[in-house]
């Protein structure tokens, strides 16, 4: 018997995480991964690329050793849609069959707000994280405006945690520069309470972390466009040199032209298992899927490997025709790096809590970087 083909889009936690679980659970399946580049880049880290903690290049890992690891099919390429219900898939270097799909492509930013050219948003990728720092080397004096905004047709699919942690970190850098006194830091959101996915005990104490450090705010005015001068809210003009901004997120392009289901933010609408409703062995997981649960649910990378762990597990049960089990738990877990300490933040749907800032928590994140990457680097 032929063993069963599963194809897997994307190079994300979510993507590495469903071929190693996949691959364990099942040594003889044919696991082909397609994304542009056979590359992964490590998001989290991008944070500590302005402020000069890490390279750009140090967080793309080219992905050979893996696939090879693995056992793999890499097809280097561009999902434009599917055809046959989902059992083929469209690319720009042509079609791939399947017996089984993994979407795990991640999102976009929205990008629609007039002149969002003016700003830069970190999570872009290496080279936004790479301009941002080389903006900040030649500011001598301005004032910087951050903020992140939300989708509005699906308020929670927002990434607003590296967006304090790059205010913090800013300001951190900026002292030990010498500099902070003549760079004044905003930081802006529609909502008057940001940051509200996190709980409310890390919300007031990002807050009194901003008050703390001087940061000025303008909270709960909707930001309508951004220019050279700065930033123009529903409340007012906010001044700046520089503005850091990092948009909602709503579903991969070619969502549209795939013939599923999509929840009204332009994401793959899923299951309680992170199957893509009202389709056949399809699953959903990370940035690219709309799952049931609470409204914090977070867009992380936490929470993708968390999806697609179960995502493993439930599809071999569907090729096997048996009907799926595994529920990914709902969990948060951010530390909210100051670039030289950190606040931690959990949550699930029976508790909340945050620690106080520490030194320690800055070098768990940094352990758990090297942690992950070690199977990756050549």
């Amino acid at each position: 018997m032929t063993p069963a083909r599963i194809v897997i889009l994307g190079a994300g936690f979510a993507a590495l995480t469903a071929v190693r679980e996949l691959r364990r659970r099942r040594p003889d399946a044919r696991i082909t991964l397609i994304a542009p580049k056979a590359e992964f880049v490590y998001l989290p880290s991008l944070i500590w690329v302005p402020t000069g903690i890490r390279q750009g290049k140090d967080l793309i890992l080219p992905l050979d050793r893996f696939i090879k690891d693995h056992a793999v099919e890499f097809i280097a390429g561009r999902v434009t849609g599917l055809e046959d219900g989902g059992r083929t898939v469209v690319t720009d270097q042509g079609k791939v069959a399947n017996d089984a799909l993994v979407i795990a492509t991640g999102g976009r930013f929205i990008k629609k707000l007039p002149g969002i050219e003016h700003a830069l948003t970190l999570c872009e990728g290496v080279a936004s994280a790479e301009a941002i720092r080389d903006r900040l080397e030649k500011m001598t004096s301005g004032r910087i405006a951050m903020g992140f905004g939300g989708n509005p047709n699906e308020p929670s699919a927002m990434r607003g945690g590296p967006m304090f942690e790059l205010l913090f970190g800013i300001d951190t850098w900026l002292r030990r520069q010498g500099r902070r006194d003549r760079v004044e830091l905003t930081f802006f959101n529609a909502a008057a309470e940001p940051g509200k996915r996190l709980g409310e005990k890390a919300v007031s104490g990002l807050l009194a972390e901003m008050a703390r450090r001087r940061i000025d705010t303008h909270l709960g005015h909707k930001p309508i466009g951004f220019s050279e001068k700065g930033v123009d809210t529903d409340g007012g003009h906010v001044n700046a040199d520089l503005i850091l901004f990092m948009p909602g997120l709503t579903g991969p392009a070619w969502a549209a032209d795939s013939g599923l289901t999509l929840s009204p933010g332009g994401f793959f609408k899923a299951d309680d298992y992170c199957r893509v409703d009202e389709a056949d062995r399809i699953f959903v997981a990370g940035d690219a899927g709309s799952f049931p649960g609470p409204d914090w649910m977070p867009k992380q990378a936490h929470m993708a490997d968390l999806q697609a762990k179960a995502v493993a597990e439930n599809l071999l049960l569907a090729l096997d025709g048996a009907d799926p089990v595994a529920k990914p738990r709902t969990e948060l877990i951010c530390i909210v790096d100051t670039v030289d300490s950190g606040i931690l933040v959990y949550r699930t749907t029976k508790r909340s809590w945050v620690l106080p800032s520490s030194r320690i928590f800055h070098w768990a994140k940094r352990y758990f970087e090297g942690h992950y990457l070690r199977d990756l680097r050549p």
